[in-house]
Parts: structure tokens; sequence; C-alpha cells
């Protein structure tokens, strides 16, 4: 069964939000959503989001959906390897409860989702960088996908879409517009609400990834859509003539991890098999987590079983010097292995961007 769209309990509306064609239309569609706490701001700062405790303050911030308007630093586009060549952000947050979220060391504060009611400025300045990027424009590998800008590095776009109406917008505006230059957009979803994407003139370029894992992976992502209903859309998105994708993430070597993720391969390829002209890529991430990360994750999931043993894992330093903890090296090469036999076997028409 398919679960119902995110509802915020209150929304928080920036005065400057407010002030915007698209702020007051991210407005009218929570109304009509039928949220009753709507709240329009006397000035651009929002109230203090701290509860009682850890775990107070993330339900608070999580069940909080604020517009505001997107400053400079948030328009700026960032390069973001090995998925595209500049992040383009849309919102900043997530309505999901993933257990092993990404964001919880990489955003600060309270979780509250963001959404941009600057839109348009935000989508304007895509121009000034197509042709400038460094992970697929002008490179042997992928230079074919044009300038790709990534649109849920910090969110997932389409869990906000049907109070929102932002990604509409940037399909849109990624089809229709004169770039001079080849151009992709490209989003990351775990929830399956695809019917306002299926008419829009994409042109094919936005390609849509879903991401998927092994089933019993499931259980720590609340409030998303089941993977079979993702899959499902996959399928829809596709017949519509979109280049879709799966991320494979995060990959966990769980007891029967070989068997699950062939099942999973194999629904795919069962779903896609008369789609004509189809255009399916695969990237693979492993699980890996930051001391910050664990901790955060932790106040927020206090009795989770996700596995953050640092006794299982080796140390990886990012370009900073950063610390995360991955799997020990003969692991990380088995599942490779596996993994890239497994796409060649049962989805020999997908191609393979990374492995991380």
């Amino acid at each position: 069964m398919t679960r119902s769209p995110w509802l915020p309990k209150r929304v928080l509306v920036t005065r400057s939000a407010a002030e915007l064609p698209h702020g007051q239309r991210i407005v009218e569609r929570c109304a009509a959503a039928g949220v009753e706490d709507v709240q329009l701001l006397r000035g651009d700062r929002l109230p203090s989001l701290q509860a009682g405790d850890e775990r107070a303050t993330y339900a608070l911030a999580k069940s909080t959906l604020a517009v505001v308007v997107a400053p400079p630093s948030k328009r700026r586009p960032q390069p973001i390897p090995p998925s595209a060549d500049w992040r383009l952000d849309l919102a900043e947050g997530c309505p999901a409860h993933c257990q092993y979220c990404y964001l919880a060391g990489s955003l600060g504060g309270p979780p509250v989702t963001r959404a941009y009611a600057n839109v348009e400025e935000i989508l304007d300045g895509m121009d000034a960088h197509v042709g400038r990027g460094g992970v697929t424009s002008g490179t042997v590998e992928r230079g074919h996908e044009g300038t790709t800008f990534e649109t849920s590095c910090y969110t997932d776009p389409l869990g906000l879409e049907h109070l929102t109406g932002s990604l509409s917008a940037a399909i849109t505006h990624a089809g229709t517009h004169d770039f001079g230059g080849p151009v992709q957009l490209r989003f990351t979803t775990k929830y399956d609400g695809v019917a306002p994407l299926l008419d829009l003139p994409h042109h094919g370029r936005t390609r849509v990834r879903f991401s998927v894992n092994a089933a019993s992976v499931e259980r720590f992502e609340g409030g998303t859509a089941r993977i079979a209903d993702r899959v499902a859309a996959l399928r829809s998105l596709a017949l519509a003539g979109y280049p879709v994708g799966l991320t494979v993430a995060p990959i966990m070597p769980v007891e029967g991890w070989r068997e699950e993720y062939a099942a999973l391969f194999d629904a795919v390829a069962a779903a896609t098999a008369d789609v004509p002209d189809l255009d399916l890529t695969t990237e693979l991430i492993t699980h890996r987590f930051t001391p910050k990360s664990k901790e955060v994750l932790l106040g927020w999931y206090p009795r989770t079983k996700l596995e953050m043993d640092e006794d299982l894992r080796r140390q990886k330093r990012g370009k900073y010097g950063a610390v995360k903890h991955v799997y020990p090296t003969p692991v990380m090469h088995e599942m490779r292995s596996w993994f890239e036999q497994a796409l060649a076997d049962r989805l020999p028409a997908a191609r393979l961007l990374y492995w991380t």
C-alpha cells in the first residue's frame, strides 16, 4: 500500500519568503494539503526549535517545514563528486526517518526541513556553470551527460514536491531553457509520488534515481515509500521517457545480502523489461559513518539496531583529514566484485557510474 505524503504539523514562513510568488504558492499548497498551523513570521529568523531533550528537539524539527529564502552561500553551486558537476539546492533537510541518515553529520542544528522560496533565482544561477564541471562535463567517461546538477544532496525533493512544486519547476526549467550546452538535472529519492512529473516537458534532461536497498535494510528507512513502490515509480518515469537510475545505498553486508540484492536487481529487471529505449544507470554506495554522525544518530535513534561498530571498520580520511568509518578492504573488495557481476548478469543494460 502506498504511504501517504508527508504532512508537517506546522509551517513557518519568513517575511522575505512570503513576499515571493513561489513562497506564496508553497503556502497555498500547504493549506490545500491540510496543514492547519501555518505561521507567517514578522522577520527572517526562525524561532528556536529546541525542545526538552535531543529526541524532543528531533521530533519538533522533523514535524516542521520552514519556507525561507536561500542566502547567497546556498545559491552558489558547489562541486559534488562523484555524483555530479554541481550541487543545486532546492531545499535543505528531509522528512524521512532513516536511521543511517548521512545528513546527521552534514547539517548543524535541529533537522528542520527548509524549502527555498527563491527557486527562480536558484535556477537562474545554472547558466554560469554550464560547461565548467569536472565530474561529467568535458570528461571522457561521462561527458555525454553534459553539465550535471544534483538537487538531492541535502534533501529528498520528491518527498516535498506535493508541498513545494519546486522539483517540477526545476525539471521544466532544465527541459525548456536554452543553456548553450548540454545539461542534466539529477536527483535521488526514496519516495514514489511521481504523478506530477510524468507530463512535464523534461525532454530527457532530468535523470531520476531511486534509492533502493536489500529487503532487510528497509526497516531502517522510516517514513519512506516501500522499495517495491519505488521500483514501480521508476518504471512509470522510464515509460514517460525519463532517464532513470538506481542509487543502491547504503550497501550493507547483512545476513543473506547476496540473495537480497539479487532479488532487488531481478525486480528492477522485471519492471523495466518492456521499457523502450531504457536509459538506466547504477550508483553503488557502501555504508559509512563519522564520529559526529554516529553521535547524532544515536541521539535521534537510541534503540537503533544499525551496526556502527568502529571495531568492525577501518578508518578512511577525507580530503581535509575528516575520519570516516568504512568496511574493511577485503569486505569492500568482495562486495564490489559481487555487485559488478550481479549487475552485468541481471541488469546488463544498466551503466555503472561509480562505486564508493
